[in-house]
């Protein structure tokens, strides 16, 4: 509640206020043929499989200081992977985990077991996307971290911003129920922030234009980033910009910049 342990308010109880973290993180790229565009699906797919998804999600999962319950992985045909991984906030001895429950353990029986999801989770899905009609693909990841308790999913935000591409990030931020004192008061979250861009590293906010658009009545706080700097080899898929000329490079570049916006602002924009 309050960051002196002098001054902590006492609780009557848990403390179970759920604290939601979810991202939508975006990679960008110019796919000039079909072929390109099924290379670069398959570069992901290859890149940000369901085993290293699950390495990402149990890093945030000591990160935030939490026990890792269950893990279930998929990798999807013919794209796409997911991960779930239950979590708990303190360690629960082994006589007490549920039978379902694999805590971390993988085998080929329970490789895709997922056990009860508990409010405490941590889950990513990826998105490898293209379109016969355009020259544009994308690769979206959605990930979701959610805690009961103490424990805070802030404090994996700039490791989960670091470990993909990130050309735009949505990120929503939510407390939600209460939690009482020992004088029965409600109390509807248990620490200060006014935005999500509080928690975000100084270098990624440099890197960065950000959008906020909050609800603080309602504990409810929303960000959108996109990179400043535009380097068009960055966007490129199997071609460098040595290899184009002025004409093309100016139109590969309009593609590009217009999915950008029409990603960051969630609509459609008319090529007229």
């Amino acid at each position: 509640m309050v960051k002196n342990d002098k001054n902590k308010i006492k609780l009557y109880g848990f403390n179970n206020l759920t604290k939601s973290l979810s991202f939508n993180i975006y990679d960008i790229c110019y796919t000039r043929t079909e072929e390109d565009r099924k290379k670069y699906i398959e570069y992901i797919d290859e890149q940000y499989n369901a085993e290293r998804l699950t390495k990402i999600l149990t890093d945030v999962t000591n990160i935030i200081g939490a026990s890792v319950l269950n893990i279930a992985k998929q990798d999807y045909d013919p794209q796409g992977a997911s991960v779930t991984l239950l979590i708990s906030e303190e360690e629960i001895p082994l006589y007490m985990v549920d039978p379902s429950c694999n805590r971390g353990v993988l085998t080929p029986i329970r490789e895709n077991i997922v056990a009860h999801l508990d409010k405490s989770h941590v889950t990513v899905h990826t998105y490898p996307e293209s379109h016969p009609q355009n020259n544009i693909s994308t690769f979206r990841v959605d990930i979701d971290v959610a805690t009961c308790g103490t424990i805070s999913p802030l404090k994996a935000l700039n490791y989960l911003i670091g470990s993909f591409d990130s050309d735009i990030i949505t990120i929503d931020y939510r407390v939600r129920g209460f939690t009482r004192d020992m004088d029965g008061k409600k109390h509807f979250i248990d620490h200060e922030i006014n935005s999500i861009q509080n928690y975000i590293a100084s270098e990624t906010i440099n890197r960065y234009n950000l959008i906020d658009m909050n609800i603080y009545q309602s504990n409810i706080f929303h960000t959108k980033m996109i990179l400043n700097d535009f380097e068009l080899d960055n966007y490129l898929f199997e071609i460098t910009e040595k290899d184009l000329n002025n004409d093309e490079k100016c139109d590969i570049i309009k593609k590009l910049k217009k999915e950008m916006v029409e990603i960051f602002y969630g609509m459609d924009i008319s090529n007229g």
